[in-house]
């Protein structure tokens, strides 16, 4: 089984009650919403990751505000001629705030909707857990930026 680990870094930006998410397409078309951000490059420091994928999803400007905490996820994923990959994604989660720029929607990316949202109506979205954890890392803040433990789903 090959071993996978993917290092990325998404940023919560609340802005008078609202969460700006953008909208995730799976590679079978499944479209959820999710914290902005993504896969850091070889070489790449994580807050420059999570500006630039800010920025390609959204069409904002940003700066990172403070570091809310790492969350780490586990899973079994399928690939190619039967084999099977054990993922490890490592995910770096920072509070943020819209610089500039205006909002608007990534073209062939792996996102293609951005939108603010009221904070209250999050849980009636079709999301990815990762804007849980993000969430509960901004409300919480805990001393060491631990996300809370909770069972396995896709991100």
């Amino acid at each position: 089984m090959n071993k996978e680990l993917r290092v990325a870094a998404y940023a919560v930006c609340v802005r008078d009650g609202q969460v700006l998410l953008a909208r995730w397409v799976a590679r079978d078309g499944t479209k959820r919403w999710t914290l902005p951000g993504g896969g850091m490059d070889h070489g790449e420091d994580p807050l420059d990751t999570v500006v630039r994928e800010v920025e390609e999803e959204t069409g904002y400007g940003s700066e990172m505000t403070a570091l809310l905490g790492l969350d780490s996820v586990r899973r079994r994923y399928p690939r190619t001629l039967g084999a099977f990959a054990d993922f490890q994604g490592l995910r770096i989660v920072y509070e943020g705030r819209i610089t500039g720029g205006g909002l608007r929607n990534e073209v062939n990316g792996s996102t293609d909707l951005a939108a603010w949202h009221p904070l209250a109506a999050v849980p009636r979205l079709d999301r990815v857990e990762l804007v849980d954890v993000g969430l509960e890392l901004w409300r919480s803040r805990p001393a060491l930026g631990r996300a809370p433990q909770r069972g396995s789903t896709t991100t």
